[in-house]
């Protein structure tokens, strides 16, 4: 809490006495235990909010881990909304994050001040879970798109393209992306560092995963995707940007995107 601090903000010993003197709690978290942990563990938020009160967890979780959360909550009389974000860390720090509300649409409009201080499009989604539904489906498309633009580079690498140039002009066409033009030239300049990172990535495609299998849902691409998530992760880059996904490729071809 140091630096926040030092900026004037106001420190707590728990996430409990945090809710004591909050109207509002945000959490932001790893992982659906955490979320079950800070928000409904010993000293956590649930012992110490009143009832009125709101809850916001921006964290990417499980929908029905979210649901149940929000049903305990909402027996003391306190709400919650769930409203994961997209635009990793610059978002974060420009406020220009998308954020994919779920809960009471009152409450929603209620908070939507506090969602437009952090993001730039804000959008009700629904009940309870549909916010955390929305960035599953987020996470599905980003997650092939990093593979799609692995394989794109690997292949221009390999014909000897210019990968500058093949960038600069795929990216103003239809294959263009964030993910492309954010990612692609971290690739080429073999710049690893997280702005969203591979174990979080991986995290999140095991919950689309296992929320389309409730869904008798096949994603079979999604499915190959986690693999080679899990091959960068037992690389030792499970704290690197995602887009180191591109050294699991180079292993498999013999060669670098880029020869020394």
């Amino acid at each position: 809490m140091a630096p926040l601090l030092e900026l004037g903000a106001e420190g707590a010993a728990s996430p409990k006495e945090v809710a004591e003197r909050s109207d509002v709690v945000v959490t932001m978290l790893s992982d659906s235990p955490d979320v079950e942990a800070v928000v409904l563990g010993p000293l956590g938020v649930i012992e110490g909010a009143r009832a009125g009160g709101l809850v916001i967890d921006m964290s990417t979780i499980s929908p029905e881990v979210t649901r149940r959360v929000a049903s305990v909550l909402g027996e003391r009389g306190v709400d919650m909304l769930d409203a994961p974000v997209s635009g990793g860390e610059v978002g974060a720090r420009d406020a220009t994050l998308s954020i994919m509300v779920g809960g009471s649409r009152s409450r929603f409009l209620e908070a939507e001040p506090i969602f437009r201080a952090m993001g730039k499009r804000v959008m009700y989604m629904g009940e309870s879970g549909m916010g955390q539904a929305a960035k599953l489906c987020n996470q599905v498309i980003c997650a092939i798109n990093i593979q799609a633009v692995c394989e794109g580079l690997m292949l221009g690498a390999s014909f000897g393209l210019d990968l500058g140039k093949l960038l600069e002009v795929v990216t103003a066409g239809a294959a263009g992306s964030w993910q492309l033009s954010n990612l692609g030239p971290k690739m080429v300049s073999r710049d690893f560092t997280p702005g969203f990172r591979v174990r979080h990535q991986l995290k999140d495609v095991r919950l689309a995963l296992e929320a389309a299998a409730d869904l008798s849902l096949p994603l079979p691409v999604l499915g190959l995707v986690q693999q080679l998530f899990r091959v960068a992760e037992r690389e030792g880059l499970g704290d690197a940007g995602t887009q180191a996904l591109v050294v699991c490729l180079e292993k498999m071809v013999g060669r670098g995107l880029v020869q020394p």
